[in-house]
Formats: structure tokens, sequence, C-alpha cells
């Protein structure tokens, strides 16, 4: 079994805003196996379907970005998940817009989602896809990742989403080294 994690803010405020990155993928994901991630399970919005062999949860965080790990390690434990076998998605202020960048471990960058996914589960060794929402020329990085995706980035930002659900789905049916020699 295999739990994917799209990283956000909940509520129509937050909404297709950068931070919201990784709930767009989760989002595109489940449309293209019609299903809908609206049950909630441990501080989460889940939905729960098999892709090829495997079985899949998929989750979206309802705990606010920086809360992020108390989910992810409630859902982990409930479903008996190692971290071996989760994936989290979330944007990347380093990427510029339109790149996905896939890793098996790390730190967390600065990111906060990310450092409490860590600090919850204890361990650093958990596959991660970045989305890029790049930097911004001015103003805040708060006012930045909270904001919305300009009309031009958007349109980079579909063809982002494809590609990050076709590299979820290559990572469930093959393994994290062949999505990393397709995607990075």
């Amino acid at each position: 079994m295999k739990l994917i994690v799209g990283l956000g803010n909940p509520g129509a405020k937050y909404n297709l805003t950068r931070h919201n990155a990784g709930f767009m993928v989760i989002d595109s994901l489940a449309k293209e196996y019609v299903v809908n991630v609206n049950s909630k399970e441990k501080q989460a919005l889940v939905a729960k379907l098999h892709i090829g062999r495997e079985k899949v949860i998929l989750a979206k965080p309802q705990t606010f970005m920086n809360n992020s790990g108390q989910s992810v390690r409630a859902l982990a434990d409930y479903y008996n998940i190692d971290t071996q076998d989760i994936m989290v998605i979330y944007d990347d202020l380093d990427l510029e817009v339109g790149r996905i960048r896939v890793r098996p471990k790390g730190g967390h960058g600065g990111h906060n989602g990310i450092k409490s996914i860590i600090d919850h589960l204890g361990q650093k060794k958990f596959a991660r896809l970045r989305v890029g929402i790049g930097r911004p020329e001015y103003g805040t990085v708060t006012d930045y990742v909270l904001g919305k995706f300009s009309r031009e980035e958007s349109k980079k930002v579909n063809k982002t989403l494809e590609e990050a659900v076709e590299a979820i789905k290559l990572y469930l049916e093959s393994d994290l080294n062949d999505v990393m020699n397709k995607y990075n």
C-alpha cells in the first residue's frame, strides 16, 4: 500500500494558490481515476483506490501546511504504511514554474510542511515530488506562496499537473529511480 500526500491549506480561501500545488496534483490524479478525495480520516481528506497492482491512499491533510506531519503520521500509523511507501507532493520556491523534481529523501529545505512531516515521522526517508512555483520578483514570500498563479503561469501549471500525474503513475508501476531518470 502506498500513501500519496499532497500538501496545501484547507479552505476556499487557499484554492489554487501556489502553496496548494500538492492539493492540485492530488485533485488531478483523482480526476483521472474518477474518485473523490472527500472522505475524512485522520485529519485529512482521503480517497482509496487501486492504480495498477498497487492499493493507494490519496490524502490532503486538513491541518494547515505547518502541521501536515500530524495527519501524515496518523495515516501512516493507522494503515501500517512504511515511510518508504509514502510520497509527498509540495510546492518548491527553488524550482521555476512548470518544473517538477523527484527525490527519495532529503531535508526540509525551509518548507514548513516537510519540516512537520520529518518531525512527526522521525526521519527524512520518504519520496518527494516537488512542484516548481518560482520565487517572487517583489514582495514577501508568504504573500507570494499564498497568492494565485498568474494567467501565464497557470498554462505552465496545467502541463506540470499532467506531468506530475504521469510521474506518480510511473512511481506506482515501477520504482522511484525510473521516475527520477525520466523527470529529473
